[in-house]
């Protein structure tokens, strides 16, 4: 996987004039990171992603998946297993009240409780039942418009398995100062709470202010220019402001004034407006803004297309790349375990200091909603790449590599991350920018109060005393309705992860499973790439990142042999392993034997062809992660 990704930069930041298809060609890049909301929670029914239709599940030693979240005696008599469940689903005023509902702690000691070492099945007995819950689209539909309009990606997770401080920390330095980080322990952490006192807790962490150096201050030295944009309502979400070098910086310093100062977002919707917003735009928007519960989706959704419009009506939005994250998953559930470095990884694992959970690892944690805005992401595509946080750091240093900056990389960075966390790159389509616009719904206006504070939330729980709807235990029956998602498809960018139905197209042509021959065949692509029997499944083999699968098929649980044949069900052990390489810049996916080297691929006739050659197709096939009833 590295060395896929070297390759692909090295074609990107190569010294040949500037063509179609650059990083140079982005000029702003904005960050904008929201609170306390997961994946699932948000986008687990959304079509074409990794959520509630995932086929590669996780099954335990006891049989059961994570679907079934562990239910005590204690929380319910009716039944042992808890089922994601929709927050809404007794209608009526409870659709209100759910926007300003609360779910379970997002505190370090009760995530890695609700992991379990890698169960991943206490979220209702260590969290809460309803830290297992989960939004629709007519509750969150300006944030699924955003999402959808452009690329999602849906194995983004967040950098550390706690709160909200050591994630936003990662976000603008790359660590959190576990034993074997970059830095020494006289510059503060381990910081795995939101501690802001001064000083180290009783377990000798957590010791604050925080003392390395941020990526923000290598863009100085460097000559970038950036700016966080905040108001004195801020929620205290700004991480510079945890660093001794911003707290103790002179008032007309470069580090006060760009990232101290109140400056306001109506600057940045200001400087969007006119073209002249600088390279690095960082945005923290209001606490009742955040989308933190209990402060509202929709308030939120409000914000977020704020920001979205100022940037797509900019002068500036054809070279402009906008990326809204966030932080963590505010006690909200998520059933893809976390991928996450071997034991006795030196910066990632330490010995729970509570003495609780014994050896952990302390990230990347679970997923959490992301999406990226720009000409080079428009078209409801899905990024299937393993990222974080540091994703964001690793993408600005190759784009200012890229227009000829310097010493623009951090040395503060785990170097885990830097080596397995995708860098973003591969979800742009370079090649091919696309300024056309997706139609964004009405976001309501969020309430205010005489004085212009935001009120909404607080007006939500006065005429909601009880905003928690009822725990549907022993009604989960049917599970078709609990683990309930949309119709429809996204075409994936990236390397691939597995939790999705895939449809390999190409010249009209996809990949089919006839299930009256014992081999692949090709039939004409459908219009919603629908068919059952184009449908396949690929799992890891021994290497999740070594981008080699075994593939089975949807249609019948029969598995891809060689040369195209198709093995029984049960004869998963017989399968052929196939590298799966992504190309990038809408050039699609190569499909090659390990053993033979043989590529899977379709003639210009749309005739199936399994030859050896030198070099690999020009163009592969474009995939389609589906989601579909049938």
């Amino acid at each position: 996987m590295v060395l896929l990704l070297g390759a692909v930069l090295a074609v990107l930041l190569g010294s040949s004039p500037v063509a179609a298809g650059s990083l140079r060609d982005i000029e702003h890049v904005v960050i904008f990171m929201q609170e306390n909301r997961a994946w699932d929670t948000y986008f687990g029914t959304m079509a074409g992603v990794r959520g509630f239709n995932d086929p590669n599940v996780q099954v335990n030693a006891d049989g059961q998946s994570v679907w079934n979240q562990q239910v005590d005696p204690d929380m319910s008599t009716a039944t042992n297993t808890l089922l994601p469940w929709y927050l809404g689903y007794k209608g009526g005023d409870w659709n209100d009240a759910i926007q300003c509902m609360a779910a379970g702690d997002n505190g370090y000691q009760d995530n890695q409780a609700a992991l379990n070492h890698g169960l991943n099945n206490h979220w209702a007995r260590n969290n809460t039942p309803w830290s297992w819950g989960y939004y629709k689209r007519e509750d969150i539909p300006v944030q699924f418009a955003i999402a959808e309009g452009w690329t999602s990606g849906d194995m983004y997770q967040e950098s550390q398995i706690t709160s909200t401080n050591p994630n936003r920390v990662t976000l603008v330095s790359g660590s959190v100062n576990v034993p074997g980080s970059p830095q020494n322990s006289s510059q503060g952490g381990v910081y795995i709470d939101n501690n802001e006192v001064p000083g180290c807790d009783s377990q000798g962490i957590n010791c604050y202010p925080l003392k390395w150096k941020t990526v923000y201050e290598f863009y100085e030295d460097a000559g970038v220019s950036w700016q966080l944009y905040q108001d004195t309502n801020n929620f205290d979400d700004n991480p510079l402001a945890w660093f001794s070098q911003f707290q103790k910086a002179s008032k007309n310093s470069p580090l006060a004034q760009k990232g101290m100062s109140f400056v306001g977002l109506d600057a940045f919707y200001a400087a969007a407006a006119n073209g002249s917003l600088p390279e690095v735009s960082f945005i923290v928007g209001p606490a009742e803004l955040s989308e933190h519960p209990p402060y509202q989706p929709k308030d939120g959704g409000w914000l977020q297309k704020q920001v979205v419009e100022a940037v797509i009506n900019s002068p500036k939005y054809s070279s402009t790349l906008l990326m809204i994250s966030f932080d963590e998953t505010g006690g909200f559930g998520d059933h893809v375990t976390p991928f996450h470095s071997p034991q006795g990884t030196p910066g990632e694992w330490m010995e729970d200091p509570m003495g609780l959970f014994g050896d952990v690892f302390v990230g990347p944690g679970f997923r959490v909603p992301f999406y990226m805005i720009s000409p080079w992401t428009r078209g409801n595509r899905v990024f299937t790449e393993r990222a974080d946080h540091n994703s964001q750091i690793l993408f600005v240093e190759q784009w200012l590599t890229a227009r000829g900056y310097n010493g623009i990389q951090t040395d503060q960075m785990v170097p885990w991350r830097r080596l397995h966390m995708s860098n973003l790159v591969n979800a742009l389509d370079l090649e091919n920018p696309d300024l056309s616009l997706p139609s964004l719904p009405e976001a309501e206006t969020p309430v205010t109060n005489g004085n212009g504070d935001y009120v909404g939330s607080a007006q939500c729980q006065a005429k909601h005393p009880t905003q928690r709807p009822p725990v549907p235990y022993g009604h989960q029956d049917d599970s078709t309705n609990a683990l309930w998602f949309e119709d429809g498809y996204k075409e994936v960018v990236g390397y691939l992860t597995e939790g999705r139905y895939l449809v390999a197209e190409k010249g009209g042509s996809a990949l089919t499973n006839s299930g009256k021959r014992d081999y692949v065949t090709v039939t004409p692509a459908t219009k919603n790439h629908e068919s059952k029997s184009q449908r396949w499944i690929i799992h890891y083999t021994e290497d999740q990142e070594s981008e080699i699968f075994t593939i089975s098929s949807a249609l019948d649980g029969r598995w891809l042999g060689a040369r195209g044949v198709l093995l029984d069900s049960d004869q998963a052990q017989d399968a052929e392993p196939v590298r799966i390489t992504f190309l990038g810049n809408g050039l699609g996916y190569t499909v090659q034997y390990v053993n033979g080297n043989q590529y899977v691929d379709v003639d210009h006739l749309g005739s199936l062809q399994i030859a050896t050659q030198d070099q690999s197709p020009d163009q592969g096939f474009k995939l389609y992660s589906v989601t579909y009833h049938e």
